[in-house]
This record gives structure tokens, sequence and C-alpha cells, in this order.
């Protein structure tokens, strides 16, 4: 599977952005997929995740209520929408794909190349 991450930007404090994540590949579908991302100076952390099959997601606390992670399998994309971002959400953005529905970044098996975010105040 290789993934291409896109959308990423500079926007204002409260602004948005809609990432996008192109995967390669006739099996999509049953990856679970996910969104991490890593400020400078800090680990890379745990955005969102969505469920192959069931489209079940799971977020960060910080994210929560804030951010949206969807699909498209049809598309072979995966989305996370970002509302009222603040400057701390700041980082570079990367998507991943598991062969199963996880926060762990050891259960990701194939990682993009990463999207810069930058919210200014």
């Amino acid at each position: 599977v290789q993934l291409q991450a896109s959308g990423g930007g500079l926007v204002q404090a409260g602004g948005s952005l809609r990432l996008s994540c192109a995967a390669s590949g006739p099996t999509f579908s049953s990856y679970g997929m996910g969104w991490f991302r890593q400020a400078p100076g800090k680990e890379r952390e745990f955005v969102a995740a969505i469920r192959g099959s069931s489209g079940s997601t799971y977020y960060a606390d910080s994210v929560k209520g804030r951010f949206t992670i969807s699909r498209d399998n049809a598309k072979n994309t995966v989305y996370l929408q970002m509302n009222s971002l603040k400057p701390e959400d700041t980082a570079v953005y990367y998507c991943a794909a598991s062969n199963s529905y996880a926060v762990y970044q050891s259960r990701y098996q194939y990682w993009g190349q990463g999207t810069q975010v930058t919210v200014s105040s």
C-alpha cells in the first residue's frame, strides 16, 4: 500500500482544513486507517483512526469534537476534517494504514510522507 497525503497549509486559528490521503491497491477497504502528527521537538502522536469495514472511529482527546476522520472506499481515500484549529495543532500530519484498527503507531504497516499544517495565532 502506498499512501499520499495532501491538503496541508497555513491557516489562522479558528479556521479549517481538510487533509486527504490517497491509497493505492485494491484492498483499501480492508485496512484500518489512521492520522498521526508530529510537532517540532515532539514525538509523533495519534490523532484519529477509522475502521475499514464498519467505519467506526476513535479520536485523541485533544482533537475530539474538532476533527473528523472519514473514508471513501470507492476512491481509496481517507480524510481528516479539521475545524476550530489551534496553534498547538501545528505539526506534520501523517496518514497510515493498518491490518487492524489501532491507535498505536507500531500497529501501522504503511505510512504516507506527511503534510505540514501550520496554524497561526
